[in-house]
Formats: C-alpha cells, sequence, structure tokens
C-alpha cells in the first residue's frame, strides 16, 4: 500500500499547510482527515487502477511483449495490430495509474469504461457472462466500479482533491465523462478498426 500511504501524506501535508485549522481538527479525530468512505474509495482506486496497470505492463515486458500482442490483437481483428497494441498498452498503464492515484478520475474511468466495451465486444462476445467459460463478467466488474469512482469521486486521499478541491468534475459530470466518454472512445475505435476475418462458410453434407 505504499502509493496509497505516499498519497495520504501529500494530501495531508498539503491540506494542513493550505488550512491548518481544519486539518488540524481533522487528524484529532481520524488521524490524517481522511474518513471511513475516503479510505474506502481509495483502496477501490487503487485495487482497479494497478489492475488495469498490470495488464498493460503485461503487454510491454511479459511473454510477447509488444510484438505478441500485435499479432493477437491482428488476430482478432484490430488492425493494424502493431498500433493497437501500444495504444492499449498505453491506455491501460496510464488510466490504471491515473485511477490508482486518483488523478483525473473520470477521463481514467472513460479509459476503463473504453477498453472493457472494446475487450468485451472483440474477445468475450457471445461466450455467456462467467469468466470462467471467457464470458465478460470480468470486463463488466473493472467498467463498473471505475465508473462508480468517477460518480462517487476520488475521495480526500486523491491527487485530484490535492489539486482541484472536491468540486472538480464529480458526482453526475464525472459519471457522464467516464460511461459516455467511454463508450464513444470505444464506439469510434471498434468502427474504424475493428476488422475481422468472415467466418469460413460450413461445407455442405455429402
Amino acid at each position: 500500500m505504499l502509493v496509497s500511504n505516499l498519497v495520504i501524506e501529500v494530501t495531508f501535508v498539503y491540506r494542513l499547510r493550505r488550512h491548518p485549522a481544519e486539518s488540524v481538527a481533522a487528524a484529532e479525530t481520524d488521524g490524517v482527515g481522511v474518513d471511513s468512505i475516503d479510505t474506502g474509495l481509495l483502496i477501490l482506486r487503487v485495487c482497479l487502477g494497478l489492475t488495469m496497470a498490470a495488464h498493460g505492463y503485461g503487454k510491454l515486458c511479459r511473454g510477447g511483449r509488444i510484438p505478441g500482442t500485435a499479432r493477437w490483437f491482428e488476430s482478432i481483428g484490430m488492425r493494424p495490430g502493431l498500433v493497437h497494441a501500444w495504444l492499449a498498452a498505453a491506455t491501460e498503464v496510464a488510466a490504471g495509474l491515473a485511477l490508482a492515484l486518483g488523478l483525473l478520475t473520470p477521463f481514467a474511468a472513460a479509459g476503463f469504461v473504453a477498453l472493457m466495451f472494446v475487450a468485451a465486444w472483440t474477445v468475450h462476445r457471445g461466450k455467456g457472462f462467467f469468466i470462467a467459460g471467457d464470458g465478460w463478467e470480468y470486463n463488466l466488474v473493472l467498467a463498473t466500479g471505475a465508473a462508480v469512482v468517477a460518480i462517487a469521486g476520488p475521495g480526500a486521499a486523491s491527487l485530484d482533491h490535492l489539486f482541484f478541491g472536491d468540486s472538480v468534475l464529480a458526482g453526475w459530470a464525472g459519471g457522464l465523462i467516464a460511461v459516455l466518454g467511454g463508450l464513444a472512445g470505444a464506439g469510434i475505435l471498434l468502427g474504424t478498426a475493428y476488422r475481422p476475418e468472415p467466418a469460413a462458410a460450413a461445407e455442405p453434407a455429402a
């Protein structure tokens, strides 16, 4: 939890300098001016964000790396594969770390929604709901979790709160950016780049 502890400490120091009386009073009641809801949001953000960033890291540094990922994207119809390999890896790392840190949270959540919708449509569609059968359960959980964070706001232990305060793109505005922005991005990407090979026609029975 190094990331979460660092964000809490930096946030508290900043608040102490800007509003010393309020911050000291908050620290007397809950330690660092972060309540249970803020703590819950922090845990959720870090869990979702680092999970997504780990997928991007895997594309960059593990297995077949970018060349292998590019071949896989070509195989599912996302062309050119090399472009989408870099785009997916970079977006997963950037959106994941941004959500974990609570930085530009609605836009990070939009990245989650776009990534998970594209994955569900190109890979898991038609395979049912449950992940055990290669369904879209996992995609739904990550996208919904990120959208919920965008609606609720990142909480006090976040860089958004540190830099912008409580009112920046919080509530329904944040949720709309995450959901509609993510779906629009996914739609544009699929409309311009998704070109799967046509299914082979079944041979007539002898």
